[in-house]
């Protein structure tokens, strides 16, 4: 028996000869392009420009960072938050209508069809182009960032919770309708205790995507921490780069921290 093998090992197709030319194709495709890298605008003291980059960063401005006006890190993060948040709140509230209507075990496949057509357009656009728009309609600040957060939050949520309802165990929606349940019976215990797990996990991993965009947003004028952070780095004000960015990380750790546990909390139940 293991001479058999032995010998079928051996008479094993060597393929060392195609995967050698296959790793050759590769180096010389990636030399290739390393020779397209452009590198004007560069100057000779960039490494000394890279350094002080990296040590502002390092030594964030502790004034700025401990600073409880509406100028300070902790304000701003505060509305960086806020503008997340009730984005995503907003964007689930809007989705969950949006779904139902999109969902082709429960709609007419034309319904269903124009509803995923919407969501479809809804994702293609860009959270900087809608921030743009809603900035030339409300102006600069949090308001626009909401707005921009709350559409922006439609197209993803939207599409999972589609997911989840055409994922609905049927056979429960017949088992109440079998023991004569009203129509809000059979949602209120056969279509909801479905739902919501799914529904909440979905927003909650929308809002971690929203709190990232709102700082983003914030570059475009639409509020939140994003306009500070960006006049700190044109200005080469690394040590005031370095406490927002010191805040930021935080609050992503702190966030993502929460999150982790109540998403594993829904989903044990």
């Amino acid at each position: 028996m293991n001479n058999r093998i032995e010998a079928a090992y051996e008479q094993r197709p060597r393929r060392w000869v195609f995967e050698l030319a296959v790793a050759l194709v590769v180096v010389v495709l990636l030399v290739w392009s390393g020779s397209a890298v452009e590198t004007a605008g560069t100057t000779q003291n960039g490494a000394v420009i890279a350094w002080n980059i990296l040590a502002g960063i390092f030594h964030p401005d502790t004034d700025l960072l401990f600073n409880f006006t509406t100028q300070g890190v902790p304000y701003l993060l505060l509305e960086t938050i806020c503008i997340a948040f009730l984005g995503t709140i907003v964007g689930a509230i809007i989705s969950i209508p949006l779904a139902f209507l999109s969902a082709s075990n429960l709609t007419p496949k034309p319904v269903a069809f124009l509803g995923r057509i919407i969501i479809m357009a809804v994702r293609t656009v860009p959270a900087f182009v809608y921030g743009l728009m809603f900035i030339r309609v409300t102006g600069p600040g949090a308001f626009a960032g909401l707005l921009t957060m709350s559409l922006c939050s439609v197209g993803m949520v939207s599409k999972m919770y589609i997911e989840a309802i055409e994922d609905l165990d049927v056979r429960v929606l017949e088992s109440l309708d079998a023991a004569g349940c009203t129509t809000w019976q059979k949602i209120r215990y056969g279509i909801l205790p479905q739902l919501m797990p799914n529904f909440a996990s979905t927003a909650i991993y929308r809002f971690d995507i929203n709190l990232r965009d709102a700082t983003v947003l914030g570059l475009v004028g639409a509020g939140g921490i994003g306009a500070p952070l960006i006049f700190a780095m044109n200005s080469y004000r690394w040590e005031e780069a370095g406490a927002i960015l010191a805040g930021l990380i935080v609050l992503v750790l702190i966030v993502e921290w929460i999150s982790t546990k109540i998403r594993v909390k829904l989903a044990r139940g």
